[in-house]
């Protein structure tokens, strides 16, 4: 059988039938869940680090060019969304379209999504973490040991453990173990939050803007190195995508992360009530509202300090808002402390979703057989992927817990990124391939966005670290060796002895 060996449309739609999910969910519904999964560690931590390593107060144009990226895969999102209601997104839209090789490589690829999200994220939580107890945390034990740097009295400290990170995603893989929901309810509280504390920066901030912040608004070609107490470089701007427009493009690929959650939106698609309507409301709206929020808090943050700020350790470099507040903001030192509380908050429900998603992602590769039965067994009480559970985190813990936080988000990036493109190029192939599908929402002006989704989805991961682009493709041939030596004669799309399952049991509980 060829490695393209594609999943028949029927065997998906009947797997969607077979769940039985009432529709539920309006557009209104479906902004929330965008928002609550898209606002994050990305706007709160990769601004300032897109500011002080490529894009200076730029940033705001990195915003623009990665939400344009997004709304083009967001609309092929949609369509797929619409047409296959089934969990697994990317990986089962791949499958139909491309065959088992590449939906194996994307579900590859999106474990740096969402296990690797879910260890930026915990990361992320440290910072604030240390941050709201006034550094009390030693360096050693809430630092990669990849990390260190010298402090102003000359000593020099070097990470050991993030043991913060690792403890926060203990928790919530319990949480994910017994098999705890959050409630619409509880996702709205959390939305509220997260962006009462964005409208609120913005708007408190913006009378602390110093105009001179913003000037140049570029990295300007020629920027000398900043380096740390001890004369080690800790950023160069020599490269193409580190000063000028090429530092936006790099911006971009960093901020990309900002956004990343809004295809959580299509996997509810078979729990919306209207989905050639909602569906491109919902994913569109959530992208909408989190563009301007984040053009304006990347003004104001830019504003109220200086992106060279974003770059020393001793400053700026982590929990850059509550940094921004507590220095720049005078008379608002109480703000930093309730956005730093709201912000673990926040991150923590990021975190959850991310586990899950990355856990249903398992859940459907081990029903193809394309990765052990394991990742598939059910707790015998609660119903979860509790074996998928307790792997995740080992790995997601071992990154978290041991490799930095820019590492981890940038190669997040690759692995969203390259999602988008092949969901992109999707909607191309079946459009030729199966032109009389009965598609419930169209991606708009054929075959152009669909071309521009996967032409600017690209240059994004162009526009990434090398040293990330390297481990990235490393990752992915290791992949390749894994499905060539287990999964390929594992697949139960090659054995049609073997019964393709309709329905998850743990998602009927």
């Amino acid at each position: 059988m060829s490695l393209f060996a594609k999943k028949s449309l029927d065997q998906m739609l009947a797997q969607a039938e077979g769940k039985g999910l009432k529709r539920t969910l309006g557009a209104g519904n479906l902004v929330a869940l965008g928002i609550g999964a898209i606002i994050g560690a990305g706007l709160f931590v990769r601004t300032a680090a897109a500011a002080g390593q490529a894009a200076g107060p730029g940033v705001t144009l990195s915003f623009i060019v990665a939400a344009v990226g997004c709304a083009f895969a967001g609309l092929c999102y949609a369509e797929f969304a619409a047409m296959i209601p089934i969990a697994g997104s990317a990986y089962a839209y791949s499958y139909t379209t491309m065959g088992e090789l590449v939906a194996w490589i994307i579900g590859w690829a999106l474990i740096m999504e969402y296990a690797l999200g879910a260890a930026t994220v915990s990361i992320a939580w440290s910072e604030y973490l240390n941050k709201l107890f006034g550094g009390a945390i030693p360096y050693e034990w809430s630092h990669s040991p990849f990390e260190s740097f010298t402090d102003s009295a000359g000593v020099h400290h070097s990470g050991i453990m993030n043991a913060p990170a690792l403890i926060i995603l203990l928790l919530l893989t319990l949480l994910l173990i017994k098999g705890t929901q959050e409630s619409a309810i509880v996702n709205m509280v959390i939305v509220f939050i997260k962006v009462g504390i964005v409208l609120l920066f913005i708007a408190l901030g913006w009378q602390f803007i110093n105009p001179a912040n913003h000037e140049p608004y570029l990295i300007p070609e020629g920027t000398a190195p900043v380096v740390d107490n001890a004369g080690k470089v800790i950023a160069d701007y020599s490269g193409w995508n580190k000063h000028g427009l090429g530092g936006v493009l790099g911006g971009a690929a960093i901020v990309f992360f900002a956004f990343i959650g809004f295809d959580a939106v299509s996997t509810a698609a078979q729990e919306a009530k209207n989905p050639k309507r909602d569906m491109p409301i919902g994913i569109l709206g959530s992208l909408v509202v989190c563009t301007i929020l984040y053009i304006l808090f990347g003004h104001v943050l830019t504003g109220v300090a200086n992106w060279k700020d974003f770059v020393d350790p001793e400053k700026g470099r982590e929990a850059s808002v509550a940094y921004a507040i507590s220095q720049y903001m005078t008379g608002y030192g109480w703000l930093a402390t309730a956005v730093t509380v709201a912000i673990l908050a926040g991150f923590s429900s990021v975190i959850l979703v991310m586990l899950m998603g990355q856990s249903r992602i398992f859940y459907t590769m081990s029903n193809d057989g394309l990765i052990p039965k394991a990742f598939g067994e059910l707790h015998p009480k609660f119903k979860t992927p509790y074996k998928a559970n307790w792997i995740l985190f080992v790995f997601v813990g071992a990154f978290a817990a041991f490799v930095p936080g820019h590492v981890a988000g940038d190669l997040t990036s690759f692995g969203t990124l390259f999602a988008f493109v092949l969901v992109s190029a999707g909607v191309w192939i079946l459009r030729v391939k199966e032109p009389n599908i009965q598609r419930p929402f169209k991606t708009p002006i054929y075959p152009v966005v669909s071309t521009l989704g996967v032409v600017i989805c690209t240059a994004m991961i162009i526009g990434l670290d090398a040293q990330t682009l390297k481990v990235a493709f490393a990752w992915m041939a290791i992949g390749l060796v894994v499905y060539f030596l287990y999964s390929r004669k594992n697949s139960k799309l090659r054995n049609p002895s073997e019964i393709l399952p309709h329905a998850s049991d743990f998602e009927r509980h």
